[in-house]
C-alpha cells in the first residue's frame, strides 16, 4: 500500500545577486519548501509561462498546469531590467497568476517602497538579510492562497450546476413530479393505517 506523502509547498525565489539567491534557497529548504531560483524578473515570469515583457496578451498558463506549481514567489526588490516591484505588477495584472502571494525582500528600509509594495498586492516585505525567522512567515500566505483557489473552484462549480439545472429545465420539472410522485405514494399508506 502506497502511503501519501504531502509535496512541499514550491517557492520561486528571484534576486540577481548569487550570494543572496544561495542564502534564500537554504533558509527555504531548511524550512521544507522546494525552490526553484532563477536571476532576473524576466527569467520568473518566463517560467511561470508569460513571455516577453511586451504589453501583448500573454499565453493564458494556470498555477497548476506549471510542470511544478508554484506556491509563492519571494523577490529581491532592486534588480537591473526589471525590478522586484515590475514584477509584482506583472504577476498581480495576471488573471492567472495573480492568487500566488508575492513577497518582497530589499536591504533598503524606505517605508514608501514597502507601502508601495504592499499597496499593489504584495503580501509581505522581508529586510534583507532574510533570516530563517522569516520563513515561519510564508506558510500562511500560502495556505490563505489555497483556500481562496478552492473557494473559487467550489464557486465555479456550483455556477457550472446551477447554470446546468437552468439550461436544462425538463430535468428540474421531472425531479418535481418524482419528488410529488413519492409524496402520493406515501401518503396514501399513512391514511390507511390510520382507518385501519
Amino acid at each position: 500500500m502506497a502511503v501519501a506523502t504531502e509535496t512541499p509547498f514550491h517557492v520561486l525565489a528571484v534576486d540577481d545577486s548569487l550570494p543572496d539567491r544561495k542564502l534564500i534557497e537554504r533558509l527555504l529548504k531548511t524550512s521544507s519548501f522546494q525552490v526553484t531560483t532563477v536571476d532576473s524578473g524576466s527569467k520568473a515570469l518566463e517560467f511561470l509561462g508569460i513571455h516577453g515583457e511586451d504589453s501583448s496578451p500573454p499565453v493564458s498558463v494556470h498555477a497548476d498546469q506549471l510542470e511544478v506549481a508554484v506556491n509563492l514567489i519571494i523577490t529581491d526588490y532592486c534588480m537591473p531590467g526589471m525590478t522586484g516591484y515590475d514584477l509584482l505588477k506583472k504577476i498581480k495584472e495576471s488573471t492567472s497568476l495573480r492568487d500566488i502571494p508575492v513577497v518582497i525582500m530589499s536591504s533598503e528600509n524606505i517605508p514608501s517602497r514597502i507601502n508601495r509594495c504592499l499597496e499593489e498586492g504584495a503580501d509581505e516585505f522581508f529586510l534583507k538579510p532574510v533570516r530563517l525567522s522569516d520563513m515561519s512567515k510564508l506558510k500562511p500566505h500560502i495556505l490563505k492562497s489555497r483556500c481562496k483557489e478552492h473557494y473559487h473552484q467550489e464557486r465555479n462549480q456550483q455556477s457550472d450546476s446551477n447554470s446546468n439545472e437552468r439550461s436544462n429545465p425538463t430535468n428540474n420539472s421531472n425531479s418535481r413530479k418524482r419528488k410529488a410522485e413519492e409524496n402520493e405514494e406515501v401518503l396514501p399508506q399513512k391514511n390507511r393505517s390510520r382507518h385501519s
